[in-house]
């Protein structure tokens, strides 16, 4: 059971999106359900020691779970696999821009910031396909971002901030140092943000 999960999890993961506990009961435990924790802890423990990669519950309530990569990180290269890469570049400044902005972005806002970097939602991108798709719908399903509707706003708007999994896959010190790198600025430049990615 323990090694069906593994491939079951490594398979899911490829999507990004969270695996739920009833998916795991269903496809994979199935009677063996009075062992449930001790399977996924052993197969938790499998994922460390063979793919460097952790097993972490972010939704205690629905019970779902991701994958997170914890080997050493490469500069710059560590939210990506294969051909994602140029998307993960594109959700690394995109998490750069909500944190730098305070945490929390207006949607009107971060369009603005992405057609000033020709990237512009409601046309079709040659690497990154429909953006608009792309932030709202998968970045968002996959836990990196999260969209809340702002009360009492017509025609209604809605902001932008950190999801679970981009909170344990990187850091606001990563993303800091990364802002400071292209601007070519020592990251102590941007104090307010310095001192709360000191403090994370």
């Amino acid at each position: 059971q323990v090694s069906e999960l593994v491939q079951f999890l490594l398979v899911k993961d490829q999507k990004k999106i969270p695996i739920k506990r009833a998916d795991m009961l269903k496809n994979v435990i199935r009677e063996y359900k009075d062992a449930y924790s001790e399977i996924v802890n052993k197969a938790g423990r499998t994922l460390q020691e063979v793919f460097g990669l952790q097993l972490v519950e972010i939704d205690t309530k629905r019970h779902a779970y991701i994958l997170i990569n914890n080997l050493p990180r490469a500069e710059g290269e560590y939210l990506c696999r294969g051909k994602e890469k140029e998307k993960m570049g594109l959700l690394l400044v995109i998490l750069s821009f909500i944190f730098m902005k305070g945490n929390s972005v207006k949607d009107s806002a971060l369009w603005e910031f992405l057609h000033l970097l020709r990237v512009d939602p409601g046309k079709q991108h040659s690497v990154f396909g429909d953006v608009r798709k792309l932030v709202t719908e998968e970045f968002v399903r996959q836990k990196y971002l999260e969209i809340t509707p702002i009360p009492l706003t017509d025609p209604p708007e809605f902001k932008y901030q950190w999801g679970p999994r981009a909170e344990k896959e990187t850091s606001k010190k990563d993303v800091l140092n990364f802002v400071a790198k292209i601007q070519g600025k020592d990251p102590t430049f941007w104090a307010s943000q310095y001192a709360e990615a000191e403090a994370n």
